[in-house]
């Protein structure tokens, strides 16, 4: 498992060293990865727009083909359809 941020390495080192979230955590700073997953875009919060990613989860199988994805899901919900769609891939 792994993650990937659109911080710079500096920040995502001291956000895994602070938080100890056992995977890896990938900075994307150019957002090449983000860009190619088609998770960056155009947001809007409080009435202001601004470019950053959209929350998604990507279950990849060994084959490296993309199993499943999770958009926009409610934080409580995540880790269950998650680890469900692990366990099922």
């Amino acid at each position: 498992m792994l993650g990937v941020s659109p911080d710079p390495v500096s920040r995502v080192k001291a956000f895994d060293e602070k938080y100890g979230l056992g995977f890896r955590l990938l900075a994307d700073a150019d957002h090449t990865v983000a860009e190619a997953y088609a998770v960056w875009g155009e947001k809007a919060r409080y009435g202001r727009k601004y470019m950053g990613v959209e929350r998604t989860t990507f279950v990849i199988g060994p084959d490296g083909v993309v199993q499943q994805v999770f958009r926009r899901v409610k934080p409580a919900e995540h880790d269950g359809l998650v680890l469900g769609a692990v366990a099922a891939a």
